[in-house]
């Protein structure tokens, strides 16, 4: 190992010799360069090096490059300022590259399937021009031959930098060969394709030898139409061939000629699109994106290659609801198209995607189906600001016009006997926007009856509706309305457990914290289930603790606490969260919060002894407001308690 180190420093001295005679670095400075290295060498010669060794010398010898170019330009402008001639670049300049690569290509022919560090190698060969790239892309590749993103990345790199549309296409082959599965694959080589065709057609274009472009400009229609209703303000220059109907000449032998790249276009998206369907033939997503390069291009029979597109699409996707929400949506907004539709173009858009949906519920009648189509009418009605329908809309008048079809989608949907959960949350959400207050509360009522009597989210939405319809007739409750509030809670947390309605019972607290016949009532309930489900329940026993204590006071909390603590499946929680009440008590000197706070850790101890935690809390407490005997006391206690004390600080220690 040794002689091999040596040998390797000794190839530096040279270099190191050029640096100072350049002054770019001082004797003693190369002398610490030396002893770096040398360090670096031995800990890569170990028999087992690590990762770690390899990267920390590569940032060295980086740190190291730079600040010689650093000095060297420094040193530079020094001599010129004296009227002497600049450093020449020597063979030596290079020398750095030359180590960093070096230990580049040690680092992953001992770490061959790390592929951050080949990304690595390859980030740094082509920062610095390094004519190795090609070589190191072959080898990760060769090394990782399942990995999209590396055929990507090659072929990108031949088709920019090196201008090698040929070795791209032969990259991007290879690629699919080995990864016929990767879609992004699929679409970037058919993007590799398009993009050297536009650069030909381009090329010709500047030639003067062709015309138009392979690339969709939204823009010309607008103009070649403006230009056609305006020609008599133009004034032509010079005498130009026309037709007798006015039209010129080279315009019409242009449109005539056959252009050969948009022919050339279709046909290769044609065959990739073929070629990746068989590949992907599941994937919906895929022939998506092939959809939106079709729309963005200028392509001969680009309508045929789209109709061929969606009948596949619906042919293999009929029954995904999916497709069918993605072809109604196509409808409504078209990429091709920029400025906002009119209301009427907008009304027309809207039918032909209500006719698609209404197809797909008779062959798909799902509540999926039925989600996906009250989806599309809540985004045309109050479309988010960067969704594609918002470019769509106008007003809120015309949006109000709309609700009547989602109302008639909800409905349809119960008639069906397709409503969700979400739907009907949704469908009562409706009313209670429009502020119709009283159809909310007779939805929610039905609602929640059959398949959806236990649906927990949707009694939480009946019992906020219940209680705004009750406080919008007045602002105090009678007895009546608190009764019948209180008996719709009781049905529906009695029929599910506690962990489900947690968010109900918290609502059902805080309604009935100011009602103490009520309240002991919920508690009652709360006592009888608490006793069934051994999940859940320890925010609800605070809450309710809490809200006694803000209520009655420390000694009516001190009662209820006491009385949930005797219940079965009493949770660590829920011990602290009353230890945490004692405790403050105790802080500010109540002699009962710390006798309280003590039986608390006693009894929550005796079931959880092993929790080191507690302890730690028990030991804590005892130093602040207790006495070093009773500190003691309960650190021999754990000591002899708990397996592992470490967390734990003896009073003596502090």
């Amino acid at each position: 190992m040794a002689d091999v180190v040596r040998f390797r420093t000794e190839r530096m001295l040279d270099e190191l010799d050029d640096f100072e005679k350049k002054g770019i670095f001082t004797p003693l400075e190369i002398k610490e360069i030396a002893k770096k290295r040398t360090n670096f060498e031995y800990k890569l010669k170990r028999p087992s090096p690590l990762k770690e060794d390899f990267l920390a010398y590569i940032e060295y010898e980086k740190q190291l490059d730079l600040l010689r170019r650093l000095r060297k330009k420094s040193v530079s402008r020094q001599l010129e300022e004296m009227g002497k001639k600049k450093l020449k670049k020597t063979v030596y300049d290079e020398a750095g590259v030359r180590r960093i690569i070096s230990i580049f290509h040690l680092a992953t022919t001992r770490f061959k399937g790390d592929l951050n560090l080949w990304i690595k190698y390859i980030e740094f060969c082509k920062q610095h021009g390094h004519g190795r790239m090609k070589t190191v892309m072959a080898k990760v590749i060769r090394f990782h031959p399942k990995k999209p993103s590396l055929y990507m990345y090659a072929a990108q790199w031949e088709f920019d930098h090196n201008l090698n549309a040929a070795a791209a296409r032969a990259l991007m082959m290879e690629g699919l060969r080995q990864c016929p599965n990767s879609e992004d694959l699929w679409v970037e080589y058919l993007r590799m394709e398009l993009t050297y065709l536009y650069k030909l057609k381009t090329r010709k274009v500047v030639l003067g030898e062709d015309t138009g472009s392979l690339v969709r400009d939204p823009e010309d229609n607008d103009d070649k139409q403006w230009k056609d209703e305006n020609k008599d303000l133009f004034m032509p220059l010079d005498e130009e061939r026309t037709n007798a109907d006015g039209s010129d000449v080279q315009d019409e032998e242009s449109e005539n000629k056959l252009d050969v790249f948009s022919e050339q276009a279709s046909r290769t998206l044609q065959a990739v699109y073929s070629n990746a369907v068989e590949a992907l033939p599941s994937s919906m997503n895929l022939r998506k994106r092939f959809l939106e390069i079709l729309n963005g291009l200028q392509l001969a029979q680009s309508d045929n290659l789209r109709e061929e597109i969606i009948d596949g699409m619906k042919k293999d996707f009929g029954k995904d609801p999916e497709y069918w929400d993605w072809l109604a949506r196509c409808q409504i907004f078209d990429t091709r198209e920029t400025e906002k539709m009119t209301k009427e173009e907008l009304r027309l858009k809207l039918d032909k995607a209500v006719e698609i949906y209404e197809e797909a519920l008779k062959s798909l009648p799902s509540a999926n189906m039925f989600c996906l189509y009250a989806k599309f009418w809540m985004d045309v009605i109050s479309p988010e600001e960067d969704s594609q329908i918002s470019e769509c809309t106008h007003t809120s008048e015309h949006s109000l016009e709309l609700i009547p079809y989602l109302v008639n989608v909800y409905e349809t949907a119960e008639s069906m006997g397709c409503m969700t959960e979400d739907l009907a949350y949704q469908y009562i959400s409706l009313y209670l926007r429009l502020g119709r207050l009283e159809e909310a509360r007779t939805i929610a009522e039905k609602l929640c009856k059959g398949n959806l009597s236990r649906a927990v989210k949707l009694w939480e939405l009946r019992i906020s509706t219940e209680v705004k319809w009750i406080t919008s007739k007045s602002l105090s409750l009678s007895k009546d309305d608190l009764h019948s509030t209180f008996n719709l809670v009781r049905d529906i947390l009695s029929q599910v457990s506690i962990s489900e309605a947690d968010n109900l019972w918290h609502m059902a607290i805080k309604f009935f914290s100011n009602h103490r016949e009520y309240f002991d009532k919920l508690v009652q309930v709360f006592m009888a289930l608490i006793t069934r489900y051994t999940e859940g329940g320890f925010s609800i026993s605070s809450a309710i603790v809490n809200f006694t204590l803000q209520r009655d006071g420390i000694h009516r909390a001190r009662e209820m606490y006491k009385r949930i603590l005797t219940l079965p499946h009493a949770s660590l929680a829920l011990h602290r969260n009353c230890i945490e009440l004692e405790s403050n008590l105790a802080f500010v000197g109540d002699k009962d919060g710390l006798v309280n706070a003590r039986k608390l850790y006693e009894s929550a101890l005796t079931t959880y002894s092993q929790d080191v935690g507690l302890w730690r809390d028990y030991l804590s407490l005892e130093k602040k407001v207790g006495t070093s005997e009773t500190a003691n006391g309960v650190y021999w206690r754990a000591a002899k308690t708990v397996k592992d004390i470490s967390g734990l600080i003896a009073p003596n220690d502090l």
